[in-house]
């Protein structure tokens, strides 16, 4: 496995973050073990969840923390290994919150629901708390009050954002720079070949203000796996199939045919683009079996070629570059 620095601090992390999404809903316990189990094994020590997970069908926000938190109660340095990552804003269905618990990052609700976190996940602090979404009621002077109280504590140790646009961004790192507090030091957003709006505006302004990028849906939702055009891909892949524009068809058509000729798997070359753009520390890989995480492994020893990027480029053009470059004279 390698390593990078996670933005401008000096933790170190793999440069794949195992996600955890589909721990609960989709993915046993069991299996769920097996796959953090050998994430350690092969290296990768950065791993990433939210409070709200588990809460799909059948579920209940919390089920993948206390999955992960029950992991760790199994000892054999399995937390000390670990860079944890999880996620406060969103609406836990607590009834105890009463008014205050719709979504938000208010600083009741970030000191409460630390302590749900912190609870399911048997630990005592994370290294990474990272706010969901941007909020756009209280002041940042609120926020970043809590959120040092919590440093302050040892509860958290870095404070990372998600889903910001740039100006978001750049708001959060003036006010922190004001408390003479570290701030933000990752924005984990939708990046992949076919999303690559984030060109434009908050991955020049993640470089700038030295965070890292942690890009999550690297595959698109499993556009970029290679299934959706595979009739062996199952119900969901059919699906989406029959949702594609002919656009969208003819460039994973042509994307499939690069891969061949790579001889790497689409999966592959999909995450080998992210870790080839030197704003990207991790893009998160949320494997639902072992043998998925198995596969994704391979993806950090593929060194695409300037020919093969510029191909990639072809098929999937970006915005045309950084803004305003890109759209002004």
């Amino acid at each position: 496995m390698k390593f990078a620095y996670l933005g401008r601090t000096g933790m170190k992390v793999s440069r794949l973050c195992l996600g955890t999404m589909n721990f609960g809903p989709r993915t046993d316990e069991k299996e769920a073990f097996a796959i953090m189990d050998r994430a350690l094994e092969a290296g990768v020590n950065f791993f990433d969840t939210a409070n709200v997970y588990g809460g799909g069908d059948n579920g209940h926000r919390g089920w993948t923390e206390e999955i992960m938190g029950r992991w760790f109660a199994q000892g054999g340095g399995r937390r000390e290994k670990v860079v944890l990552a999880t996620k406060v804003y969103g609406d836990m269905n607590d009834e105890n919150d009463g008014p205050n618990e719709p979504s938000g990052l208010s600083a009741y609700k970030i000191r409460r629901h630390i302590e749900g976190s912190l609870r399911r996940l048997q630990t005592d602090r994370i290294e990474l708390y990272q706010m969901h979404h941007i909020e756009r009621h209280a002041p940042w002077e609120e926020i970043w009050g809590a959120f040092e109280g919590l440093v302050n504590q040892g509860k958290a140790y870095y404070i990372g954002s998600s889903n910001f646009g740039a100006r978001h961004l750049a708001y959060a790192q003036a006010a922190a720079e004001k408390r003479n507090f570290l701030g933000l030091v990752s924005e984990q957003h939708k990046y992949h070949l076919m999303c690559r709006l984030p060109e434009l505006e908050v991955l020049p302004a993640a470089q700038e203000l030295g965070l890292g990028v942690i890009p999550w849906s690297p595959l698109g939702g499993g556009l970029l796996s290679g299934n959706v055009l595979n009739s062996a891909g199952g119900a969901r892949s059919g699906q989406a199939a029959a949702n594609l524009t002919e656009t969208q068809r003819a460039q994973l058509e042509a994307y499939g045919k690069l891969c061949a000729e790579l001889g790497e798997s689409e999966s592959n070359v999909a995450l080998a683009w992210l870790l080839a753009n030197p704003a990207v520390t991790a893009p998160i890989i949320g494997p639902r079996t072992l043998a998925q995480f198995e596969d994704t492994l391979r993806a950090v020893e593929i060194e695409l070629s300037s020919e093969a990027l510029a191909k990639l480029d072809e098929i999937f053009p970006g915005p045309g570059g950084e803004a305003p470059e890109a759209y002004a004279w």
